[in-house]
């Protein structure tokens, strides 16, 4: 062999580094206090909330499309309204969606306060 020769080095994954010679933390956050992390309290109540999403939906797959079926014979209280029957069947789907969009505008929104 000669002086020249070149000397080989291998890599293992643990001789591996990030640039800075940091280890993986696996997600570890340093607390100085070296309490744990508080974790959201849960809860197995429905509440009245969970009630109000399943009042929506009910409303959206049951009470609008039976007002769908029976809104042909429904024709004056449609007119009383100042609707064409036309009018009616693409006005009652929309219920149920604002319905279902404001409720889960209001959910998102609270979940964030909490």
């Amino acid at each position: 062999m000669s002086d020249d020769a070149e000397e080989t080095v291998m890599v293992t994954p643990d001789a591996e580094s990030s640039g800075d010679d940091a280890e993986d933390d696996g997600g570890y956050v340093h607390r100085p206090s070296g309490e744990p992390p508080k974790q959201a309290e849960t809860s197995d109540e429905f509440g009245w909330e969970g009630w109000a999403l399943v009042g929506m939906i009910l409303v959206g797959f049951l009470v609008i499309p039976v007002a769908i079926l029976v809104l042909p014979a429904a024709q004056g209280v449609v007119r009383s309204l100042g609707l064409t029957l036309r009018a009616a069947y693409l006005a009652l789907p929309l219920v149920p969606a604002f319905l279902l969009g404001a409720v889960a505008v209001w959910s998102a929104l609270r979940s964030r306060r909490s």
